[in-house]
C-alpha cells in the first residue's frame, strides 16, 4: 500500500479493481484491514475501489492532536485529489458514515453517490446505544493485550449467534487487524472527534443519490438511527439486513452486495 501527502498527514491507501472509484471510510479506532478482503474483491470485480488508513490508524500518520469529523471529511477529498479523483462513490461505516455525511456537505461536488452504513446524525435526534454497549466501547485500553480488545469488541459488531457459529473466522482475522493496532491515545482522539458530530439540521441539503443500510440487530448503533438517516435526506433508500448486527458488510457480505453494487450502477460516473 503507498503512502499520499494529503494537508498535514501522510496516508496509507490501496486501490483494487477497475471502473468507477469508490472511496470507502472506516470506522472508529480501525484501519482500512478491517475491511473485509472478500468484500472489497467482490467490489473490485466492477469497481476501483479505494481504501486507506484515516489518520490515527493502521500506517497513516497518528499526531496526537484533537481531530474531528470535518478534518477527516477534509482528509478523504485530499486524498481524492491526490489520486486524480474528480468524483466518486462514498460509502463510509460508523464513525466512517459520519465522516461521508460530512463529506456530502462540504464536498457536494466531489461524490455521484452517497451510502451510509451503520451510522447517527448524532444531536439531539440520534437513538442511544444501551449501556452495556457504551461500557464496551469506552472501557480503557492501556495495559489491555491489543487480541483481548479485539475480542472484547466482538458483540458490539456482530450477532451472538454469528460469534459463536463462526468464532474461527473471527480468530483467524486477529492477526491482520493487528498488524498495525491503534494506540490508546488515537483511538480516544476519534471517539472524542464523534461527540461533535450534528449533521441532522442539514442533511436535508444533501443532493445525491443516498443509501442507507445496516444490521436489524445493531447494539452501538440501533438501525432506528439509520430509519432517521434516511427520512431526514430527500430521496434516500433505506435496506435493513435481518439478523445481523454493527458489522453488517462481514456478516451478511452477499446481502449486502446485491443491494449496494446494483445502487452504484444505477448511478454511473460520466465524463
Amino acid at each position: 500500500m503507498p503512502k499520499a501527502r494529503v494537508r498535514d498527514v501522510n496516508l496509507h491507501y490501496d486501490v483494487r479493481g477497475a471502473g468507477d472509484p469508490i472511496v470507502m471510510i472506516m470506522g472508529l479506532g480501525a484501519s482500512s484491514a478491517a475491511w473485509d478482503p472478500r468484500l472489497v474483491e467482490d467490489l473490485a470485480r466492477s469497481f476501483s475501489v479505494v481504501t486507506f488508513d484515516n489518520r490515527g490508524t493502521g500506517q497513516s500518520d497518528k499526531p496526537d492532536i484533537p481531530y474531528s469529523l470535518e478534518m477527516f471529511a477534509d482528509d478523504t477529498a485530499g486524498l481524492m485529489d491526490t489520486l486524480g479523483l474528480r468524483r466518486a462513490h462514498i460509502f463510509g461505516v460508523s464513525m466512517g458514515g459520519m465522516i461521508a455525511q460530512e463529506f456530502a456537505l462540504r464536498h457536494p461536488g466531489r461524490l455521484q453517490t452517497l451510502t451510509l452504513g451503520c451510522t447517527t446524525a448524532g444531536g439531539a435526534h440520534a437513538v442511544a446505544p444501551p449501556p452495556e454497549s457504551l461500557a464496551i466501547l469506552t472501557a480503557p485500553r492501556e495495559g489491555v493485550p491489543a487480541d483481548e480488545i479485539i475480542r472484547r469488541g466482538w458483540p458490539l459488531g456482530y450477532t451472538p449467534e454469528y460469534i459463536r457459529d463462526h468464532r474461527d473466522e473471527l480468530e483467524a482475522a486477529i492477526p491482520r487487524l493487528l498488524e498495525h493496532p491503534t494506540p490508546p491515545y488515537a483511538f480516544k482522539r476519534q471517539l472524542e472527534a464523534t461527540y461533535t458530530l450534528k449533521t441532522w439540521d442539514r442533511l436535508p441539503q444533501i443532493k445525491a443519490p443516498t443509501l442507507v443500510i445496516t444490521g436489524a440487530r445493531d447494539v452501538l448503533i440501533p438501525s432506528r438511527n439509520s430509519e432517521l438517516l434516511a427520512q431526514r435526506i430527500p430521496g434516500a433508500r433505506l435496506h435493513l439486513i435481518a439478523n445481523a448486527g454493527h458489522a453488517f458488510m462481514g456478516q451478511a457480505r452477499a446481502e449486502f452486495v446485491r443491494v449496494f453494487v446494483p445502487f452504484l450502477k444505477e448511478h454511473p460516473i460520466r465524463g
